[in-house]
């Protein structure tokens, strides 16, 4: 019994961790990559969800660098939004390939891609290119609905092929 409220207690303290600051806004195509939940609310991500520690936005037939439309969510830390967000994820509800599409754009605008994966596979496609802010990671190994993840950089050093 003690056991229990011992773990209780850690449980309930941990939700009352200070929460961080929002990020600074990053725009990639004109959708926010990175920013606070009123940059989200803003972009459209207006259908908001949220549980004891994250808040989850989503916002329907989101246009990607001309491709699209696709269904786009944003996870913000903290129950209120307060901790903003530092990545998109994009998916299509019904063609898990019509997110590819994405990948073909940026690399006909210059950007490398490295696959990257378990076991000698690739199971994720990451593009970067230097000088942006973010990175493209998409998991092409995904059965369902594939998602494309745009996650700001801030000053990480670029993952390694």
């Amino acid at each position: 019994m003690m056991r229990r409220a011992t773990l209780l207690a850690f449980t309930l303290l941990s939700a009352c961790t200070p929460q961080r600051p929002a990020p600074p806004r990053v725009m990639f195509d004109g959708v926010p990559i990175a920013g606070s939940l009123a940059d989200a609310h803003k972009a459209g991500f207006t259908a908001c969800i949220a549980d004891n520690v994250s808040m989850r936005c989503r916002r329907p037939n989101l246009m990607m660098l001309g491709q699209g439309p696709y269904s786009a969510a944003i996870d913000l830390v903290g129950s209120d939004g307060g901790g903003g967000f530092d990545r998109l994820s994009i998916w299509h509800d019904s063609d898990q390939n019509a997110v590819l599409s994405i990948g073909e754009v940026l690399k006909q605008h210059g950007w490398h891609s490295c696959l990257k994966g378990s076991g000698g596979r690739g199971e994720v496609e990451d593009y970067t290119r230097p000088g942006s802010p973010v990175r493209v990671s998409i998991e092409i190994s995904y059965w369902g609905k594939r998602p494309v993840n745009i996650i700001r950089e801030a000053g990480v050093a670029k993952p390694a092929c």
